[in-house]
């Protein structure tokens, strides 16, 4: 069973588009500090969603009922690299190169009262974290995050608003446990990763108005995984995880957005728990597979405008060619993204703008690595 390799953790590439509202590209995974000896590897995933609604029924807070808003989503690709070296029989470092969170919107000119709406989010993170064996079974796990992240927007129903929030780097942290089994392919890590806060210089117009300036600050939210593994029959796993996100804690609040409209221009009332299970299974010495299900149950409420999703239900399939001191692997994610409503009046009054239903997003993803 030690030796047993199963295509897990490829879900993280081919379906982060609709995790989270939309804003959550990877799962901060540590699986990498668990690869033996010396790794290195490159990961390269591509995302189509697809999320489009209608406007609601006649009410005060729908001003385009029954207008259709058109694919407001966008596609996107992502890419990753990391490397783990095993300094001695103890101890072991790894650097991590992902891109954490992003958002990308663009509502097509319909008629619908977003037309024209646009978002663009983008982080990078470079993670330096280490593994200390304690005894033959467990271990402890600690490091440092340093992040960047920018963002634009235009939001033309709101008075022609528009802001740009300049590049940042923030410093977070990153701490866990694990326990392991080698003879029966059982680990079980539960890692956290801090929020991390950035001050981003900001300029925001009104139409002509502006620029107005001034500093918003914007914490990526704080996450724990709990991840585990098992040998269950010979070539045979059983693995899966629990993703907690502290997403009610997050918002983007420009000064004079808020000042304008007495709200954030993005912010989520709920956390997020997203659960994952799967089965793996090694064919012969060359080549595995898996399937795994996650599912992210729905918050309810309303929706941003610009992130008009609510929770989630997918399927990963992946397979695994090994070769000497290669392994390759790849996946493809079909995602049913959960149905969602916008406003545009205040939230008390439960008065929908629009209806966003049947979405859904598409993923495939590959990853190289090699052992040294």
């Amino acid at each position: 069973m030690k030796n047993l390799v199963i295509a897990v953790g490829i879900s993280a590439l081919a379906a982060g588009s609709a995790q989270a509202g939309g804003l959550e590209r990877t799962t901060q995974s540590m699986a990498l500090l668990f690869e033996r000896g010396n790794y290195a590897e490159l990961s390269f995933g591509s995302v189509k969603p697809r999320v489009s609604g209608v406007g609601a029924a006649a009410n005060p807070g729908s001003p385009t009922p029954g207008v259709p808003s058109g694919d407001m989503s966008g596609d996107y690709t992502q890419l990753g690299m990391a490397v783990k070296t095993a300094i001695n029989d103890r101890l072991d470092f790894a650097l991590i190169l992902d891109t954490p969170f992003g958002a990308k919107v663009n509502y097509p000119m319909t008629g619908y009262f977003a037309s024209g709406a646009t978002a663009d989010l983008k982080t990078s993170a470079l993670t330096a974290v280490v593994r200390y064996k304690v005894g033959e079974s467990f271990s402890v796990i600690g490091g440092l995050r340093s992040q960047t992240l920018e963002a634009v927007a235009r939001v033309p129903f709101v008075a022609g608003y528009s802001v740009v929030g300049e590049q940042d780097r923030g410093l977070g942290y990153v701490v866990g446990v694990a326990y392991e089994k080698p003879e029966i392919a059982l680990r079980v890590a539960l890692t956290y990763n801090s929020k991390i806060k950035h001050n981003v210089a900001t300029a925001e117009f009104f139409g002509l108005a502006g620029p107005f300036r001034s500093n918003t600050v914007i914490e990526t939210p704080k996450s724990v995984n709990l991840e585990a593994q098992s040998g269950i029959a010979k070539d045979t796993l059983l693995f899966g995880s629990i993703r907690w996100v502290d997403w009610s804690a997050f918002s983007i609040a420009p000064q004079q957005y808020v000042g304008a409209t007495g709200r954030p221009l993005v912010s989520y009332d709920n956390d997020t728990t997203t659960y994952t299970i799967g089965l793996g299974r090694r064919f012969n010495e060359n080549w595995s597979g898996a399937v795994s299900v996650n599912y992210e149950k729905q918050s309810g409420g309303f929706a941003a405008n610009l992130g008009p999703t609510d929770g989630r239900l997918g399927v990963t399939l992946g397979g695994t060619y090994t070769r000497d001191n290669m392994k390759i692997t790849g996946g493809v994610s079909y995602v049913d993204i959960g149905d969602a409503d916008t406003t545009l009046a205040p939230v008390a009054l439960g008065l929908p703008a629009g209806n966003f239903r049947g979405n859904k997003a598409i993923g495939v993803g590959m990853k190289v690595g090699f052992t040294f």
